[in-house]
């Protein structure tokens, strides 16, 4: 997958600043309210998986298929809150460090 620069700086980000990381979901978790929060969560989600070790990786550890993992977390994706923990867990985040 090809990114853009700016896609790129913050996907170093995630992997580098563990802080920075949870701070961004935060953001994104809060933001589900709003009409786009949906879409912008399930970005922020693919960069953290990007970050991590990429889909095949953060598949394995969360237990799931790549092929889902990618689906799950594409623009049409709506996951469940298990496998929301799952990823997140899989990252070393956990949802009380953004639902707080």
């Amino acid at each position: 997958m090809k990114f853009s620069e700016f896609d790129q700086t913050v996907i170093d980000m995630l992997r580098d600043d563990r802080a920075f990381a949870v701070e961004y979901l935060k953001e994104a978790f809060i933001g589900l309210d709003s009409d786009d929060g949906e879409a912008v969560f399930l970005i922020a989600m693919r960069r953290l998986v990007e970050a991590r070790g990429g889909f095949a990786e953060i598949a394995r550890a969360a237990n799931l298929n790549r092929e889902t993992l990618y689906r799950t977390l594409s623009e049409r994706g709506n996951p469940t809150i298990k496998t929301t923990k799952k990823v997140l867990h899989a990252v070393g985040i956990h949802f009380s460090e953004i639902a707080g």
